[in-house]
């Protein structure tokens, strides 16, 4: 089952911002690919959904690009800015306590293994 898009959109600056809070820095497609191994191809984000996101994040100052050439080809890394990493934490709270209140609101019991 591969998650849609509605659901996605509205935590994907968490997962980007999670992401680089764990691996330092990152490019695009280095990003979408971490995504879908993470969560065994439920979640695949786009390059629509994924550049849009890091240029909002940039501008909210929360992420910080370097360009590195890669032979002929440039390659943008991004990488937490000091507010950025305190944002990432702040967002990945957010997100588990909204995570708790839908499984109570939904009734959903945890699953056992």
């Amino acid at each position: 089952m591969i998650y849609s898009s509605e659901l996605i959109k509205g935590t994907l600056k968490t997962i980007v911002l999670k992401l680089l809070a764990d691996n330092k820095k990152m490019y695009g497609y280095e990003i979408t690919q971490r995504v879908k191994e993470l969560t065994l191809d439920k979640i695949q984000i786009t390059e629509g959904a994924l550049y849009p996101t890091l240029h909002a994040l940039e501008a909210d100052g929360l992420v910080t690009t370097q360009a590195e050439y890669i032979g002929k080809r440039v390659r943008k890394y991004y990488t937490l800015s000091p507010t950025g990493k305190s944002k990432a934490k702040e967002k990945v709270s957010e997100l588990a306590d909204f995570m708790d209140t839908m499984r109570f609101l939904l009734d959903i019991k945890p699953t056992t293994a």
